[in-house]
């Protein structure tokens, strides 16, 4: 019999959009198990954790990662490909190491179907989903971009408000004396001035950010970077 470790993960994104959770998930990967004989050593969770953070970087998935490394287990088992991974670079990269180690993955709701590496057909039905996968995100990515660069251009509230302006009803206006700040960035910048000596000079004349707090590096760059300043 196979030794197979579970893997689940949900966050709180996640329970809000899709009411997806933990013991849901622990279900249908036991049922599957034990529909494909697959003794279920372990099943690990990663509970209220970003699908945007590594594998290797999160508590459960480094546990998961170093079992198969060790080979306590030679199957890993997850509900869907964002269970698990970032992205497909991510996917295929983890997918073909486990595939020279051996160690098989079950991915149980692919489009309605179950998807297995251990076959041929499995590795390519997991790498096309994975393209598709991207494809979606990018797409995502791109929509959310343009959306975010219209309201800027109209000058609507689209988050937190940004250093030179204020917020009105559902719209930002001008702040003159958070505007001459701006300038006086980026004319120092211009001028060749380094980020953190900008910062620095900001923090010696007393002057504090939106929320009131000091200026880093960092906080300069992303106002330089803001486009709604151009």
């Amino acid at each position: 019999m196979k030794h197979c470790c579970g893997y689940i993960r949900v966050s709180t994104a996640d329970q809000a959009r899709e009411g997806v959770s933990l013991d849901s998930q622990r279900e249908r990967l036991t049922a599957y198990c034990a529909m494909r004989g697959l003794d279920l050593v372990d099943i690990i969770a990663d509970e209220g954790i970003s699908g945007t953070i590594p594998l290797a970087d999160r508590t459960g998935g480094a546990k998961l990662l170093e079992m198969a490394k060790r080979r306590t287990v030679t199957e890993v088992v997850a509900l869907k490909l964002d269970r698990l991974f970032r992205n497909a670079h991510d996917a295929l990269g983890r997918m073909a190491h486990w595939d020279k180690a051996s160690v098989g993955l079950h991915l149980i709701d692919m489009g309605g179907a179950a998807v297995d590496t251990r076959s041929a057909m499995g590795r390519m039905m997991l790498t096309m989903m994975a393209g598709f996968a991207q494809f979606e995100r990018d797409l995502i990515s791109e929509r959310t971009a343009a959306s975010l660069q219209f309201k800027k251009r109209q000058r609507a509230v689209y988050g937190p408000i940004p250093l030179g302006f204020a917020r009105e009803g559902d719209n930002l206006v001008r702040d003159e004396r958070e505007a001459l700040l701006v300038a006086r960035i980026r004319l120092l910048r211009d001028q060749g001035v380094p980020l953190r000596k900008i910062a620095n000079a900001l923090n010696a004349d007393g002057i504090t950010g939106k929320a009131g707090g000091r200026f880093y590096a960092s906080t300069v760059q992303a106002i330089l970077g803001n486009t709604i300043h151009a």
